[in-house]
């Protein structure tokens, strides 16, 4: 699935934020030409831009802000919402039709993960997506958006402007479950995990990775020295403001290692938690170039695995399993495990489509095609 493009652009000074309309002409839309034969040409400066597959020349007498001579719109959707940049770049911010919609905040990130499939880049952004998203949050519609995520980078590097984009949440969307993915290390500072609990949005999870129970595992695996208390400090200030909070744990060669500890210690420690989930390894990022310091089957610890997740459940925890197809897990693991892949980067092999369990399996990432079990087989 795209969710990128490029094209040319011109009379584009500054991005735009905006829904798509169709070869139809909408007031505030921006129009995305695909057959000129549709299109009412007297009426398209009520558009705010164009996009189109066609040249320039087939719009000389227009004025208007335009990104032409794109090789493919087939994946842009009526009421879509897309942000034309300046270069000519055309990103896909919300998808009407999709579950799986997110708030992207920033590239920058105070820690840099072994298996981080979004590297982070060292560059001050923060304005530019703020922008972008609190243009996006009042464009998205109340009554569709059920859920959606927001991620980085580092979110909460944003400073101020995180907090803003979330009481803008609450206004604009005040019924939408919001899933924050954040390493927690800045509410390390009780002010900061205050000022969230003051906007008192109820509907806001964060979701926070703790890869062991001890500081030397998770500080490796997130290469930042002190990540480990900082996180934890994190959230307990989150905990007694009462947030919703979620750990997450991926799963991968180095934290298997002590992952029955962590079970524990989230166990005896942080009952508060609303959910954990247990997370299979993505293939992108920097998860190939550490691959021999990461990479361990799926199916060569189902054995851990299956005491984690019945530990935890039979303790009264919510625990699910992410990202592991259920081939690979034992029978008894199989209701817990979520279809949690987003759609745009989800696929399933060719060996698939004959498996009886096709329906409850949520299949893999697209990055698995690098590197996947040997042990993927269809049921019959």
């Amino acid at each position: 699935m795209i969710l990128q493009t490029r094209g040319k652009a011109t009379h584009l000074e500054h991005f735009i934020v905006g829904k798509i309309s169709i070869n139809k002409v909408e007031k505030d839309a921006i129009v995305s030409i695909n057959d000129l034969n549709q299109v009412e040409f007297n009426h398209l400066s009520q558009s705010k831009a164009i996009l189109t597959t066609f040249p320039l020349d087939s719009f000389t007498d227009l004025n208007l802000p335009i990104i032409h001579s794109v090789k493919n719109l087939e994946h842009l959707k009526q009421n879509d919402i897309i942000v034309l940049n300046t270069n000519g770049v055309v990103n896909t911010l919300y998808r009407e039709n999709s579950y799986h919609n997110f708030l992207f905040l920033t590239e920058r990130c105070n820690s840099n993960c072994l298996m981080c499939s979004q590297p982070p880049k060292d560059r001050d952004d923060t304005a530019y997506f703020y922008e972008i998203n609190s243009k996006l949050i009042k464009l998205i519609p109340k009554d569709q958006c059920e859920t959606l995520g927001i991620t980085g980078g580092e979110p909460t590097l944003l400073g101020e402007r995180f907090f803003l984009l979330i009481e803008e949440l609450k206004k604009n969307l005040p019924t939408t479950f919001v899933q924050c993915l954040t390493n927690g290390r800045s509410f390390a500072w009780p002010n900061l995990a205050q000022k969230l609990h003051s906007i008192n949005h109820n509907n806001l999870l964060l979701a926070i990775p703790l890869y062991a129970d001890i500081p030397e595992i998770h500080d490796y695996v997130v290469q930042a020295q002190g990540a480990f208390n900082q996180t934890i400090k994190g959230i307990y200030n989150l905990a007694r403001y009462n947030q919703r909070i979620e750990i997450r744990i991926v799963l991968h060669k180095i934290s298997i290692v002590r992952l029955k500890e962590l079970a524990q210690f989230i166990y005896k420690n942080m009952p508060f938690v609303e959910h954990i989930a247990l997370m299979g390894l993505e293939m992108e990022g920097y998860t190939p170039y550490n691959i021999d310091k990461l990479w361990i089957d799926p199916y060569d610890y189902q054995e851990i695995l299956q005491e984690v997740v019945h530990f935890l459940n039979d303790f009264g925890m919510n625990v699910s399993i992410y990202n592991i197809p259920l081939c690979l897990l034992s029978e008894d693991l199989w209701s817990f495990s979520v279809k949690s892949i987003s759609d745009w980067k989800n696929i399933y092999f060719d060996d698939c489509a004959t498996c009886t369990k096709l329906n409850e399996c949520g299949g893999m990432f697209k990055s698995s095609i690098k590197k996947s079990s040997e042990f993927i087989k269809a049921f019959s």
